[in-house]
């Protein structure tokens, strides 16, 4: 499980579709990005499931329903249904539900997916903050427009307790990174002030969502986010395994603070099917397969050959290590281009 403050990347001798009962796969970034399978991901959890491996997806993007995501997974060759699908818009619309009374009002500032959460929970979407709604949430949505975000904008203003599916600042897309719901939450902050209660990850209520959903008892979260994936697992005190085929680059992950610190890194899924390699003290330094990295001061170095993943999570267990805040640096740039990253 999570430690408090971890100082490595950890070693698995079992491949980690063994090690874990169920994938908490995050979608974006990490199995698709837009309309597109992510190379490797359909093999990796194709493989991972016939080993007995429960495969749970779970997403920020409240723009879709389960069942519209579980249907383009199928066409990628996952055969997935709604429920193995958990969305922040599930998430959100539990914890407004909470708060307002039975078939309430709800202003929806989303796609489809938020619609369907809020029914879902029992409350009505209305779509101006003139028809009385007991709260307002903002979910993602390409499609929206400025008349959408004022709505949500008068309604914060009035006093109108606001909610948010996610604070994502950007959504990888087939082009490149895209604006994401919390440039939009943003937009409305400025307008009318103000901060929403948010449900997607890494806060609390996406967990609770995801274990009442798939009753994993030992899942492994799997994302390309550290603000999101990794800290959520953090939060939640459950392990974890960053993926680089998303939005965290190397430099980024060496910088990463205790609790946007990953159980393991691997450059995509087919890390599922096999063990990870220990990273070892090594005098003041720490080795990972061919590969030695000590951190003197703030800077980093590393020497020898072989993986360039080894040698990086050898520079992450002496980066994280020095001072034990992940704040070394000074020379990143230059170690990670000696790994051939």
């Amino acid at each position: 499980m999570n430690e408090q403050v971890r100082r490595q990347p950890d070693g698995s001798r079992r491949a980690l579709s063994a090690a874990y009962d169920t994938a908490l796969l995050d979608l974006d970034g990490v199995v698709y990005a837009g309309g597109r399978a992510i190379a490797h991901a359909v093999a990796s959890l194709t493989t991972a499931r016939e080993g007995g491996m429960h495969l749970a997806y779970v997403t920020n993007n409240a723009a879709r329903t389960p069942q519209a995501v579980a249907d383009q997974l199928s066409g990628f060759g996952l055969p997935t249904g709604a429920a193995d699908v958990i969305t922040s818009a599930q998430a959100v619309a539990r914890l407004i539900a909470e708060q307002v009374p039975a078939g309430a009002r709800v202003l929806a500032i989303g796609g489809e997916g938020l619609l369907v959460a809020l029914r879902e929970r029992g409350l009505e979407p209305v779509f101006s903050a003139d028809d009385d709604p007991a709260a307002v949430v903002q979910g993602y949505d390409p499609s929206l427009d400025w008349e959408r975000l004022a709505e949500a904008a008068y309604a914060v203003q009035r006093g109108v307790p606001w909610f948010a599916s996610n604070t994502d600042l950007t959504i990888p897309k087939e082009r490149g990174i895209a604006p994401g719901n919390g440039a939009l939450v943003e937009v409305v902050r400025i307008a009318a002030g103000g901060t929403p209660q948010v449900a997607g990850k890494p806060q609390p209520p996406m967990h609770r969502e995801t274990v009442l959903r798939t009753g994993a008892r030992q899942p492994l979260v799997i994302g390309d986010r550290l603000d999101t994936d990794i800290e959520g697992a953090h939060n939640g005190a459950v392990d974890s395994l960053l993926v680089l085929t998303g939005v965290t680059t190397p430099a980024e992950l060496l910088a990463a603070p205790p609790e946007h610190r990953p159980s393991y890194v691997d450059a995509d899924l087919r890390g599922l099917l096999a063990p990870q390699p220990e990273v070892t003290a090594d005098g003041g330094g720490f080795r990972c397969g061919g590969w030695r990295a000590e951190a003197a001061g703030e800077v980093l170095a590393v020497a020898g050959e072989g993986e360039p993943l080894d040698g990086l999570r050898a520079l992450c267990a002496a980066a994280w290590t020095q001072a034990g805040n992940g704040s070394c640096r000074a020379d990143a740039d230059k170690a990670l281009a000696r790994i051939g990253m």
